[in-house]
């Protein structure tokens, strides 16, 4: 028996169990690592003393009775997640070296929940990007098909636990970084609600659209992790008063008179038709199942990647103005005074997408510019709110495929900018609303894997999680 390929809580079972320990599941998934990461460029540190370390930990508390759902369980978190004692770089070359002083609020509940932390996974850098080929050391590769990008900016946590070298993985969605992702691997990505999730110690790419959630090979592995690290925060501003993800009732739902919208504007001809047959096939046993169906017009949606491309390097020209050689990043070199700097260490050391959003961000904000970009984008994202909390009115859920397209060939899209952001097209609004989404796998097309996205209105994770559990059972 491998325990690399087992779930996460088949894996807890056996620990709990006592048919393994923490330290044999540790070593396991470790030596995995060492043995395919050059392959995959999952992750960009491996943790193996600290894993040790924890799994030791893990195994005490699992001797004494006290240990947690998933003690004993690997993680691979996001290198945009502090982490007290070991590096975290946003797969940037300015911030290489850093080590922060202090863990997320994620990563606290993970050390409390007694998981075992084996290292910190490759991004495209600063979460910007959907294919993991802006990272600034390189490029993560599916491990379905290595010479394809396993998407992003999440790319390395999917990369690693479709690879069998992690069970889970955190990563974080600012307009589909999980789920993107979790679709070309074949895997499980989950955006809670916004706010359901702390951000403390996120590194910030766009503040209000942000989200940290997990990566998994199964709902179940999903739902236990996001009970684990959601609730509220006092250190986070955004932390909505709300409990821990219910897993309790996850099984017990059904999709018999579950009513499902089908946006036209998902289903349009930059579709695959591969990627449309799968998602077609799914949605023809869900009906067998007892769901419904409803055609629904969404306008906005139409507007939904040019309204993010305004808002969120608007965010980020903001957030990233502590890069500047003084709070963050090193000083290169000696310069005439702090604007010269300031320029060299920026210009020097951040990748061409993060300098090209910047520049975006800047200019929509500019006097004169203000009105015409920045408060256009957020009425358009009102009138998305709008549109789509009168369609919740009459359906339980949204759904659409996650990537318009599978996996594809690393550097086939690197020069077409505009097509790499029209793959988060389906993603994109459950950012601009705040609303839980999940990305299944659905079947595949020739021979890459598809991924079929559900989204519920804001707050409805529960709804939500407990109807991709049946459909999990469906499609498999």
């Amino acid at each position: 028996m491998s325990l690399v390929t087992l779930s996460a809580t088949e894996l807890a079972r056996k620990l709990a169990a006592r048919e393994v320990s923490a330290v044999e599941v540790a070593r396991e998934h470790l030596d995995a690592i060492f043995d395919r990461n050059a392959d995959y460029g999952a992750f960009l540190h491996v943790c193996e003393e600290v894993a040790m370390d924890m799994a030791q930990s893990a195994q005490l508390r699992i001797d004494a009775g006290t240990a947690g759902p998933l003690a004993g369980v690997p993680i691979a978190l996001k290198d945009n997640l502090s982490t007290r004692g070991i590096p975290t770089t946003c797969a940037s070359r300015i911030l290489e070296g850093y080590m922060p002083p202090y863990d997320a609020t994620v990563v606290s509940k993970i050390r409390e929940a007694g998981m075992v932390i084996v290292g910190k996974t490759n991004m495209d850098e600063f979460a910007m990007g959907t294919s993991t080929e802006n990272s600034a050391f390189f490029p993560a590769r599916n491990p379905v098909d290595v010479t394809r990008s396993p998407g992003g900016s999440s790319g390395g946590s999917a990369a690693a636990v479709a690879g069998f070298l992690s069970p889970l993985a955190l990563g974080s969605d600012t307009g589909g970084s999980i789920r993107q992702p979790a679709a070309l691997c074949g895997i499980v990505g989950f955006k809670p609600t916004y706010g359901r999730c702390s951000r403390y110690g996120l590194v910030a790419f766009a503040s209000s659209l942000d989200q940290i959630g997990p990566l998994a090979r199964t709902v179940e592995d999903a739902a236990v992790l996001s009970s684990l690290l959601t609730g509220p925060d006092l250190n986070e501003n955004t932390s909505i008063q709300s409990g821990p993800t219910d897993v309790s009732t996850l099984k017990n739902g059904s999709l018999k008179g579950c009513r499902i919208g089908l946006p036209k504007q998902f289903f349009g001809d930059s579709m695959d038709a591969g990627v449309l047959s799968s998602v077609n096939l799914a949605i023809e046993r869900f009906r067998a199942e007892g769901a419904e169906f409803v055609d629904l017009d969404l306008p906005s949606i139409q507007y939904g990647v040019t309204t993010y491309y305004i808002i969120a390097p608007a965010e980020a020209s903001s957030n990233l103005g502590r890069f500047d050689g003084v709070r963050f990043g090193p000083q290169l070199e000696a310069a005439a005074g702090h604007i010269e700097m300031v320029e060299r260490t920026r210009g020097q050391l951040f990748g061409h997408e993060v300098k090209a959003r910047i520049m975006i961000g800047t200019y929509a904000l500019s006097a004169g510019y203000y009105d015409a970009f920045y408060v256009k984008a957020i009425q358009v994202r009102d009138l998305m709110r709008t549109e789509f909390a009168n369609a919740f009115e009459s359906v339980d859920l949204v759904l659409g495929p996650t990537s318009p397209i599978p996996a594809f060939k690393l550097g086939e899209l690197s020069g077409d900018p505009m097509a790499l952001k029209l793959l988060d097209f389906c993603t994109i609004p459950a950012n601009l609303l705040g609303a839980p989404a999940i990305s299944i796998p659905c079947g595949h097309t020739n021979g890459l894997p598809v991924g079929l996205h559900l989204q519920a209105d804001v707050g409805q994770d529960e709804k939500l999680l407990q109807y991709a559990f049946c459909a999990e059972q469906l499609l498999k």
